[in-house]
């Protein structure tokens, strides 16, 4: 690229010194062909000016076009790795977002899994404690019941016997001592307990 450039800047240098010659001498435009002899002069200036043009460019211009060719190149390069660290960066952050995404959307089912699996074994501790209390208010009731029953047996039991007393004292017309009435009661019962039974 470097020898690309200078030739071409050689070229333009030449053809301005050519150019310039020819418009100093108006006898060469009348003339087709110049004799060799008159070429030599020009010839000779051109290479001096070329040479000097040469010199001053290679040692001035040359080195700061060269030095800011290779600054931009430095330049690209940097901004190029600088874009390549980027989109790697990038890169890696949205790996870690998904990872992290993923972590996250696995943990929150495994917790709903686990919410799920408590909320059924709750539910089948509550089931079990209300099966167990209503178990426990049946067999409490039940026991009301027959308590309350044989209660209301006892009672019409006694009533009985002093109802039976009552009528055997003004059956007999006399009182009835308490052997007579324990053994009136004794045979009441035994009656009741057959009839109810039957």
């Amino acid at each position: 690229m470097k020898r690309c450039r200078l030739s071409l800047s050689v070229l333009v240098v030449s053809m301005l010194t050519a150019t310039a010659s020819a418009a100093a001498d108006p006898a060469a435009e009348a003339q087709v062909v110049p004799p060799w002899q008159q070429g030599l002069m020009p010839l000779l200036v051109s290479l001096v000016v070329f040479a000097a043009a040469f010199a001053i460019l290679s040692v001035k211009v040359w080195p700061v076009i060269v030095k800011a060719l290779d600054e931009r190149a430095k330049k690209i390069e940097a901004e190029i790795a600088a874009a390549e660290a980027a989109r790697k960066q990038a890169k890696d952050a949205l790996e870690e977002y998904e990872r992290s995404l993923s972590q996250a959307r696995a943990e929150a089912q495994k917790m709903l899994e686990e919410t799920r699996a408590q909320q059924g074994r709750l539910a089948a501790e509550l089931k079990a404690k209300a099966d167990a209390d209503l178990s426990m208010m049946r067999e409490r009731a039940m026991k009301d019941i027959e308590s309350a029953k044989r209660a209301a047996l006892n009672e019409i039991y006694a009533e009985t016997a002093t109802l039976a007393t009552h009528v055997a004292t003004k059956v007999l017309g006399r009182e009835v001592s308490a052997a007579d009435q324990s053994r009136l009661v004794d045979e009441s019962l035994r009656e009741l307990s057959k009839v109810r039974s039957n």
